[in-house]
């Protein structure tokens, strides 16, 4: 990867944060700022094309989640995977999902489990199309090879990792 470098400086969004031992970090900073918004922004806009309008980034992922093996999954399951903290924020998408018919619950023992329905499904499966043809195509054509998303891919929750436990630091502060 190759930084992008100028006359001004490193590209951030806060250059006061880019002053430290590592300015480095302020400009990956800046392009999660920039990847989160436009990842968001291209899962609502890639199910509203898939024929499920409405739906929130959080709503899809959590969709993606529950349809990925065909498997019953718990709220923690959820939350534990995609590193949401806030239960609350999976509760209401589940809800939200099972109201449209995307997901439905059930029970193993006392434990509440929630489970794609065929509609939900489909919903994933012309999602995966439609990203299919628009983003894996766009993607390919810049022969940014697979060993090298899956290498920033590890990069990337390398990186997460050093967060939370900043996150755990400050709040003891």
């Amino acid at each position: 990867m190759s930084s992008e470098k100028n006359e001004f400086g490193p590209i951030v969004s806060s250059g006061h944060l880019a002053t430290g031992a590592l300015p480095a970090l302020s400009e990956i900073e800046f392009g999660l700022i920039m990847l989160n918004h436009a990842f968001s922004r291209w899962m609502v806009r890639c199910m509203a094309a898939a024929g499920v309008p409405d739906l929130s980034a959080i709503d899809i992922l959590v969709l993606h989640n529950i349809n990925s093996r065909n498997k019953p999954k718990t709220l923690a399951d959820i939350a534990l995977v995609l590193n949401i903290e806030d239960t609350h924020v999976v509760t209401y998408a589940l809800k939200k999902l099972e109201r449209l018919k995307l997901i439905k619950s059930g029970r193993r023992g006392k434990e509440k489990l929630v489970m794609v329905t065929p509609a939900g499904a489909e919903a994933c499966m012309k999602y995966a199309a439609v990203r299919e043809a628009l983003l894996v195509k766009s993607v390919l054509a810049t022969e940014v090879s697979g060993e090298t998303l899956s290498a920033m891919a590890s990069r990337l929750r390398a990186l997460s990792g050093h967060y939370d436990q900043a996150a755990r630091a400050a709040a003891s502060l």
